[in-house]
């Protein structure tokens, strides 16, 4: 596809991450060639049924320029989240950077909850125990793998 605006005005190495179970944060780097007023700006669309949104909340950097975005009370939805940052300069035309995320990917989980750990003084050893960590968006609490680390001392 054809893409209107400068070669190299578009932003670079987009990500976001979930965390606190509905916490987002997105950053972006600035395009290599893009002309120095360049401002950009995030709209985000939760599934097909929702309405595009713009940033309510701007990362700035040092020079004013947004570079991210904090969302909060954000829903993990079955279908991919689109998101779209597009910028504007008085100078020239914005190449503009979109993509499709699945939302489930980018969560980082809570720990497991109420970690308890009883130890017998026999051959029985010690029995671990824990509950699964709070998410918004997993019910089957057997979708979770858990991994014990155990050191010696």
């Amino acid at each position: 596809p054809v893409f209107a605006g400068m070669n190299g005005s578009a932003i670079e190495n987009f990500s976001c991450v979930i965390y606190n179970i509905s916490l987002m944060n997105c950053t972006w780097e600035a395009g290599r060639d893009a002309p120095r007023d360049t401002q950009y700006f995030l709209y985000w669309q939760n599934s097909r049924d929702d309405e595009e949104m713009e940033c309510e909340l701007y990362i700035k950097n040092e020079n004013g320029r947004n570079t991210g975005c904090r969302f909060q009370n954000v829903r993990i939805k079955a279908e991919k989240a689109y998101f779209l940052v597009n910028g504007s300069s008085r100078d020239s035309l914005i190449q503009f950077y979109d993509e499709y995320i699945q939302l489930y990917e980018i969560e980082i989980l809570t720990p497991p909850l109420h970690v308890t750990v009883n130890c017998t003084r026999g051959s029985a050893g010690c029995i671990i125990t824990w509950q699964p960590p709070l998410t918004s968006h997993v019910d089957n609490i057997k979708c979770f793998q858990y991994e014990i680390s155990i050191q010696n001392k």
